[in-house]
């Protein structure tokens, strides 16, 4: 018991506080490096209308945690880059055949 107590008051010295600390060789900034970004990917800062993300989200969370928004986001900004997004025309001319059609009774 009397040893426990030794540690803990020896302890207890360790962690007082001193009057004054010398910071004269102190560096500014993170004390941590950060992680390095992985390869081939580029961290920004975009702003997005609430509800286009909030539509994201609600797919990642579809997904069971399988696919993360920010994934989703990238795949449909190279889908539309590499023209396999429908195209507003396409989908026009495809809404208007469908509804210029005889209907069958």
């Amino acid at each position: 018991m009397l040893i426990l107590y030794a540690h803990y008051v020896h302890t207890l010295e360790l962690w007082v506080m001193k009057d004054r600390y010398d910071f004269s060789k102190g560096k500014r900034g993170r004390v941590v490096p950060p992680d390095p970004e992985p390869e081939g990917k580029t961290r920004i800062t975009i702003r997005l209308d609430q509800d286009i993300v909030d539509r994201f989200f609600e797919m990642a969370e579809q997904s069971g945690g399988a696919t993360g928004y920010q994934t989703l986001i990238n795949a449909a900004l190279r889908e539309y880059l590499e023209g396999k997004a429908p195209r507003l025309e396409h989908t026009l001319r495809r809404i208007i055949r469908e509804e210029l059609k005889p209907s069958v009774a």
